[in-house]
């Protein structure tokens, strides 16, 4: 019989739960957030040393011998749902969960400590919207030189260094300076996109692609879930506090019963978001049925991320419309969010699949 996951959290994981959101109160407010998507540098790299240097998060998933923290995927889940409250523009989830996850499958214990440190940002040269498990291009080498064009990689504009999968079936390091990196029009532009062109970079071969890839982009889909959660949380917790305030025919708007029952479904959907995101990340720190539990989340997290989202900026009426409130950075993340690392009928196809339920 399979173990039962542990849905709740910990103290420890509460406690840290507490000091990311009050760092993020401090560096990540909503207009400051705002401004940077409105100028040319959208990353906040002062809340990104704070959360690396300052609280060593960057290395959460990194072994203490390495220069790490020794934590599992739950504390990083916890990380992730304060972030996706924030809308946080740091490059954590590419940094530090899917190019340190490739890294642990290669061992490459140097890069490692340098992202662990959070002094050195990472990425995966592989397009945001692949699933795991699906085919990824790959880049021509040639006496350790790569060359080709990569589009939709997340956070490159700010990374150190590129995870880049060859076609001889080898995973690359590639410094930044080396590539050429283009910003693309992204939908979310406090992740945004670009392509990644390599004329002749030179690299250094790490190990073999397929699991590498294969395992991070699992554990992204897998932990995306939490920051969808606390995408969804914000947004229904923000919606009953502007209800609770907002009167009108000189009475509260949430008094009406027409939208207590649409919060009400909205809360229940994101109760059940919780467990699925839970149970995800439960199951990557060395649970059972990592496949199948990783595929429920995102099958189940866009969907309700996206709607809590469109409930909070129509229940927050003309003011909800407006740029200088936060609720359209929490729609466009939700959005964005909801085609990365598969979408969420990739997801079902594949639980499909992985529990043997096929379509008639």
């Amino acid at each position: 019989m399979n173990a039962q996951p542990d849905l709740l959290y910990s103290e420890e994981e509460e406690a840290l739960r507490a000091a990311v959101r009050d760092l993020l109160a401090d560096h990540c407010d909503a207009p400051g957030v705002i401004a940077r998507t409105e100028s040319d540098a959208p990353h906040d790299l002062a809340a990104w040393k704070a959360l690396s240097d300052g609280m060593g998060l960057a290395g959460l998933l990194v072994p203490e011998a390495l220069g790490g923290q020794g934590a599992t995927p739950r504390e990083v889940a916890v990380v992730l749902e304060e972030l996706g409250r924030a809308v946080a523009p740091v490059p954590y989830l590419t940094s530090a969960v899917v190019a340190t996850e490739a890294l642990l499958a290669v061992g490459d214990e140097e890069l490692l400590g340098r992202l662990a440190s959070g002094r050195t940002i990472g990425a995966l040269a592989v397009g945001l919207h692949l699933a795991p498990g699906t085919a990824f291009k790959a880049v021509h080498v040639e006496d350790g030189l790569l060359r080709g064009e990569l589009t939709g990689i997340a956070d490159a504009v700010v990374a150190d260094v590129l995870l880049v999968p060859a076609d001889d079936g080898g995973l690359y390091a590639v410094d930044a300076s080396a590539v050429t990196v283009t910003p693309q029009v992204s939908f979310d532009l406090t992740r945004p996109l670009a392509t990644v062109t390599l004329t002749g970079a030179p690299g250094r071969r790490l190990g073999d692609a397929e699991p590498a890839v294969r395992r991070a982009l699992r554990a992204g889909a897998g932990l995306l879930a939490s920051e969808q959660l606390g995408l969804a949380d914000w947004a229904l917790t923000e919606t009953v506090r502007y209800l609770k305030e907002r009167n009108q025919f000189n009475r509260p708007v949430g008094g009406f019963q027409a939208l207590k029952h649409r919060l009400a479904q909205l809360w229940l959907e994101v109760v059940n978001l919780r467990a699925a995101a839970r149970a995800a990340a439960d199951a990557l720190a060395g649970g059972s049925d990592v496949d199948v539990a990783v595929a429920v989340a995102q099958a189940y997290a866009a969907p309700v991320a996206v709607r809590a989202a469109e409930e909070a900026l129509q229940l927050h009426a003309g003011i909800g419309m407006t740029w200088e409130h936060p609720v359209h950075l929490n729609l466009k993340r939700a959005k964005a969010d909801s085609i990365a690392y598969g979408t969420a009928g990739a997801h079902r196809a594949a639980l499909a699949e992985l529990v043997d339920l096929q379509a008639p």
